[in-house]
């Protein structure tokens, strides 16, 4: 148990030095750790409950008070603007009064501090909020409680995306151990001017796909872009490996190999530059806004684009993403609300997670924190037609394979790992045979 323990410990130290391209949550800045942040150092609420700071360093500032409050809550969101309005909202909806605790802004501070409650046996703090790289981390650890008869019950399970709830929030005995909090798409964006120009007007197999890479792709301009940043490439490879039916977890099967090779050939015929190998989305999205790029694959809402006055159905705005196979696949992303299994008021933290996965809890998450409903029917409920995402969303969750980025337990270790052997494998150094022997061999070394 010790060696376990302390292997947790480094990784946790490992992925949140490494964790800005993993992802994203609600936001577009790409930052799977540092995205969608909404804790702080300095909060106070005037009436709405008990909101503690929680330092930026040393040990973390619990705020405890016995006999006062029904739970704890350890949360992101304490400094939105609309914090209280949605903790008085939950405190009256479930009649608990609840003492939250700000999560440190930092996400190297943050991580290593969820780290050490959890796997201290804290009992100060009942209910986090953690990421999809803590749950790869923890959810097999057995410091998280298993919701499948209390919250995450038969008659809602089939609600939130099944494949996500299956990747990243079940443990290995079956046991659902987190809430999402909200539905977040790795959408597929486009360059509706481009399109036009091109003379394209469908995007929806692989063949209008490539179609519109050679028609887009010239003069200084590309069909695809991406983020080749060794930590942010895995989404866009695992993506495409989905796209052609294979297992990001399984380099020996042959799909696998083909999604890398229709990679490569991208690069190849100038579909898609080499020396993005150094972007992230921060190079990424400027370039996108100004032409550079006819499609790519981005997280979040589009807020880089509205900025830059570029996002709109005749600019640049998300499409389904094409069928290169038998299915149409997408990754989603969330942060999960969690229940420490060393809580002593296990009672309340269940009565608040309940609230957290029901229709009027998802929806005070939507209203207050503009965070996508996770639950399907809840989103066909509750967000306006007059929602941009509403649409497209609702295909995704609907037409699409939705899953859940392919992590393991050393989450960063692999996703560096991977990105650097991508870097060496479309630069020519070394062969696609070389490159999914070697990505089964971190599969095999970082699942553990």
């Amino acid at each position: 148990m010790k060696k376990k323990l302390v292997s947790v410990l480094l990784t946790a130290a490992l992925t949140c030095s490494l964790c800005a391209g993993c992802g994203s949550s609600g936001s577009d800045g790409g930052n799977s750790a540092a995205s969608g942040d909404g804790g702080s150092s300095e909060t106070a609420s005037d009436d709405a409950g008990s909101t503690e700071a929680s330092s930026d360093d040393g040990a973390a500032d619990t705020g405890s008070k016995d006999g006062e409050y029904d739970l704890t809550l350890y949360t992101i969101n304490s400094t939105d603007a609309d914090f209280n309005d949605w903790l008085a909202n939950v405190e009256g909806a479930t009649g608990l009064k609840i003492n939250v605790i700000a999560a440190p802004t930092d996400s190297d501070t943050r991580q290593q501090k969820i780290t050490t409650i959890l796997s201290t046996g804290d009992t100060s703090v009942d209910v986090l909020e953690i990421n999809d790289e803590m749950s790869a981390s923890f959810k097999n650890s057995g410091w998280l409680e298993g919701l499948n008869d209390t919250v995450m019950t038969e008659d809602i399970r089939d609600e939130f995306p099944q494949g996500y709830v299956a990747d990243m929030i079940t443990d290995k005995n079956g046991q659902i151990v987190g809430v999402p909090g909200y539905s977040g798409y790795l959408a597929f964006w486009v360059n509706q001017e481009i399109m036009d120009e091109a003379g394209i007007t469908s995007i929806d197999t692989k063949e209008e796909f490539v179609a519109y890479l050679e028609a887009a792709s010239g003069d200084g301009r590309y069909g695809y872009g991406g983020s080749w940043e060794k930590t942010y490439v895995f989404n866009e490879i695992a993506q495409f490996v989905n796209m052609f039916g294979g297992d990001y977890l399984d380099w020996t099967n042959p799909a696998n190999k083909e999604a890398m090779e229709f990679i490569h050939e991208m690069v190849e015929k100038g579909y898609t530059p080499i020396d993005q190998i150094a972007d992230k989305y921060e190079q990424m999205n400027p370039k996108f806004n100004d032409g550079k790029y006819g499609s790519l694959f981005m997280w979040g809402l589009g807020t880089d684009y509205a900025q830059a006055d570029m996002l709109g159905e005749d600019k640049i705005h998300m499409t389904m993403v094409p069928q290169f196979s038998d299915k149409r696949y997408i990754f989603t992303d969330s942060w999960s609300y969690v229940l420490n299994t060393a809580s002593q008021n296990k009672e309340a933290a269940i009565k608040f997670l309940q609230y957290m996965a029901s229709e009027e809890g998802m929806k005070a998450n939507y209203e207050a924190f503009d965070r996508y409903p996770a639950r399907k029917d809840v989103a066909e409920k509750v967000v306006p037609d007059t929602d941009p995402a509403k649409e497209i969303y609702s295909r995704y969750a609907n037409e699409c394979v939705v899953k859940g980025r392919p992590m393991l337990p050393q989450t960063m270790e692999f996703i560096s790992a991977m990105g650097t052997i991508f870097q060496s494998y479309v630069k020519d150094e070394i062969t696609v045979d070389e490159f999914c022997a070697k990505a089964q061999e971190y599969v095999e070394t970082y699942n553990n």
